[in-house]
């Protein structure tokens, strides 16, 4: 059976863990396989009786709400292990079963150095800031790559775990008092931190590439849940704001150690309109009353962070060039019933750089930074749609919006969110 990859095809927080979770009851395995608890995704289950439960999960996958699913952290991420045991302990409170979750035993650890060197040198840079959460994930990437990181598999042989953290802080401690003028870490300290989480890991550890491999192969269904998006990926996104990993496609191979061979599905997730949290440029932001309309019909704050969000316009310029990079298959557009109300609805088809049209991502970052969009105007709708549930229960803008994004993005638009809960969705067509 193959793979089914989910990624964000913006700047994040377009609704993958509805997504996610919309899929769960079809799927046997769901990893994440980038990032940490760097962003968040937030997830609303309809119960029988009372109101929805709402889930905000951050360095967990989203499968972990589904009964019956194996939750998986690929080897891809980057783990802050307190915070790992503070959600689980928080979902086992509210009764949901955390025993099934599988951790990579070549997931890298955040340590508490890392953490403070994130603080200190975003505080550094001031005005030339990149907009980082301050979890200590970029250098742990950064070790990671130095080949001076600690792994999952280093807390079970105290030996290594030493060694590497007497290396890591042999320079980090340097860095940490002469140029910031921060007291360093003991090795002590970070070892006997990290060990107290050894015995717990312990049970959830294993070789998880071979674990989906063999689920695969058994016909079992795996999805591969992308942290971040498509304008966050170190190596497609708008460098230097981006996040420290790969969130695109690619990514889910070499984050989970399953081959491009097994995936069959790319789905992305767009929202009726465009977000970012954060430094960087943005063309289709807005500053104004509307801007204010979106971010509070949207409830546009961030789950990790509470950052309010920046607001723009639909920008069918980056869907297209998510499409492009992550070989989509099927678009996920969510959010559509937050436009409701609007007269008009603006959707940008193209840049206007010094007078030259661009209807594709502009090569040169300097150009993007000046970029204006160039937008054609599609008409509004009134009507509440939270309770449509087929593409003909929408009024007819509302259908017409839909049809016009999906033929200038790039790929079909296969799912429509009308609202935040999981039944407040529009299937046109099945991802399963």
């Amino acid at each position: 059976m193959p793979a089914i990859t989910i990624i964000g095809a913006q700047w994040g927080d377009e609704g993958k863990g509805k997504a996610t979770d919309l899929l769960g009851e079809h799927v046997d395995y769901v990893v994440k396989f980038n990032g940490g608890n760097n962003a968040g995704h937030t997830v609303v289950i309809p119960q029988e009786n009372g109101p929805s439960e709402k889930y905000a999960l951050h360095l967990l996958p989203s499968g972990i709400l589904t009964p019956g699913v194996t939750p998986v952290i690929g080897n891809g991420v980057v783990v802050d292990l307190a915070v790992l045991f503070e959600e689980l302990n928080g979902l086992e409170e509210r009764g949901v079963d955390i025993t099934k979750l599988k951790l990579s035993a070549s997931a890298h650890v955040i340590a508490d150095y890392n953490r403070q060197l994130d603080k200190v040198t975003e505080r550094f840079l001031g005005s030339r800031k990149i907009g980082t959460t301050g979890r200590g994930i970029g250098p742990t990437y950064a070790d990671k790559v130095n080949r001076v990181g600690i792994r999952v598999q280093d807390l079970f042989d105290e030996k290594i775990l030493r060694g590497k953290v007497e290396g890591a802080l042999e320079l980090k401690n340097q860095v940490l008092s002469k140029i910031y003028n921060r007291r360093g870490f003991t090795v002590d300290a970070i070892v006997e931190d990290l060990l107290s989480y050894a015995d717990r890991i312990a049970p959830m550890v294993c070789d998880t590439g071979l674990l989906l491999h063999e689920a695969l192969d058994k016909g079992e269904t795996v999805l591969l849940e992308g942290g971040q998006a498509t304008l966050l990926d170190v190596d497609h996104g708008t460098y230097p704001f981006v996040t420290s990993s790969n969130a695109t496609s690619g990514g889910a191979c070499t984050g989970s150690g399953i081959p491009p061979t097994r995936i069959d599905r790319v789905v992305a997730i767009v929202k009726a309109y465009t977000t970012r949290v954060g430094e960087g440029p943005f063309p289709t932001e807005l500053f104004d009353a509307s801007g204010d309309y979106l971010r509070d019909n949207g409830h546009e704050f961030g789950t990790t962070t509470g950052r309010p969000r920046r607001c723009g316009w639909y920008d069918a310029v980056i869907a297209r060039y998510a499409a492009r990079v992550n070989g989509v298959t099927d678009f996920v557009l969510t959010k559509l019933d937050v436009l409701g109300g609007l007269d008009e609805i603006p959707v940008c088809v193209a840049y206007d750089v010094d007078g030259v049209r661009h209807d594709e991502m502009p090569v040169n970052q300097s150009d993007f930074h000046h970029a204006k969009p160039i937008y054609e105007m599609l008409p509004g709708w009134k009507e509440d749609i939270s309770g449509a549930r087929s593409f003909d229960d929408l009024p007819a803008n509302a259908q017409a919006y839909v049809k016009y994004v999906e033929e200038i993005s790039g790929a079909p638009m296969s799912v429509i969110g009308v609202g935040p809960a999981r039944d407040e969705t529009v299937i046109i067509n099945s991802l399963t």
